[in-house]
């Protein structure tokens, strides 16, 4: 064992990188998270997006109230709020900026995802490819 360093990295394992964050939120999204959080009938720990096929487009997000953690999920901790993520649609979401907007006419988060790759007429459903990831 001499001529060893002792915290050198082992020839035999690669450096491990840090996962990315699947998904960030604006300030408006964040706050609204807050104010469902603590508006809901019940206890929440944040709330839960994913993907759902259907649509014209294809394809549609989801956001629900999450009552729990789910061992699968992908928890994003973002400006003070808990977005867990569907494992299905980690792929779909990477690199996803989750907004909150709102006007005269509806309220809704909006999701500004760089893997879609188009959306129906009314908004109501997008089509996603899975982000690549580089090894």
């Amino acid at each position: 064992m001499t001529g060893m360093t002792p915290n050198a990295p082992s020839p035999s394992k690669p450096a491990v990188r840090p996962r990315p964050q699947v998904m960030r939120l604006t300030d408006a999204a964040a706050s609204r998270v807050k104010e469902l959080a603590e508006r809901a009938d019940s206890e929440i720990v944040g709330l839960r997006v994913g993907i759902k096929n259907g649509g014209c487009a294809g394809q549609s997000y989801t956001v629900e109230y999450a009552h729990d953690v789910k061992p699968t999920d992908e928890v994003v901790e973002d400006k003070g709020v808990k977005i867990l993520v569907d494992p299905k649609a980690v792929l779909f979401l990477l690199g996803t900026e989750m907004d909150y907007k709102a006007d005269k006419m509806q309220a809704q988060f909006v999701f500004n995802n760089p893997n879609q790759i188009s959306a129906c007429g009314c908004g109501e459903s997008v089509q996603l490819t899975p982000a690549k990831i580089d090894g």
